[in-house]
């Protein structure tokens, strides 16, 4: 998971140094907040594998989980499975959300860095670091199923509750110093 993250700070830092050579925001200030945590997640689905070859990328087109055990399924793709792992990137300790309340081992890297507000906020650019790294097994109960009325059009989603927070916490893989 350590040369993951590292793989992450290299290819951000080699990005800003083209856009700053270019006379453009470094990425995290060019994108909007979550695409970028959209981002750091996939970045890191996609290198974890690369370090630990019992997993790979899950290559059914919106399968779940993200990763999944090498070998175990046809082509390494499986559109549904409660085994494997699913990946999240936030900027927050907590509220993290998934689409659906499921049986999961849940995988979040906790990031901090600059938003595109931060300029017209008078924020100084502040380095990307991941600042902790949580997985832990959840299971239904440990989410809380938000739906949305018949004229929302906001994605429907599950949130973790404080029984899966208190799992995700006690279960941490990195904290930084």
């Amino acid at each position: 998971m350590r040369q993951a993250m590292e793989s992450f700070v290299d290819f951000l830092s080699f990005l800003n140094r083209q856009l700053h050579d270019k006379g453009l925001p470094r990425l995290e200030s060019l994108l909007m907040p979550a695409n970028f945590s959209s981002m750091v997640g996939e970045f890191m689905k996609s290198n974890i594998p690369a370090f630990c070859r019992s997993l790979v990328v899950n290559r059914y087109h919106n399968g779940h989980p993200d990763l999944i055990p090498a070998g175990r399924f046809p082509g390494d793709a499986v559109q549904h499975t409660d085994e494997g792992i699913e990946i999240k990137a936030s900027r927050y300790e907590r509220g993290w959300q998934g689409h659906n309340p499921e049986d999961v081992w849940l995988l979040v890297f906790v990031f901090s860095s600059n938003r595109p507000s931060d300029p017209l906020q008078g924020v100084p650019p502040v380095p990307f670091r991941f600042r902790a790294v949580y997985c832990a097994r959840l299971e239904r109960s440990d989410w809380s199923f938000s739906g949305r009325s018949a004229r929302s059009r906001r994605t429907i989603t599950a949130s973790v509750t404080r029984s899966g927070l208190r799992k995700m916490l006690a279960n941490w893989v990195y904290q930084a110093p």
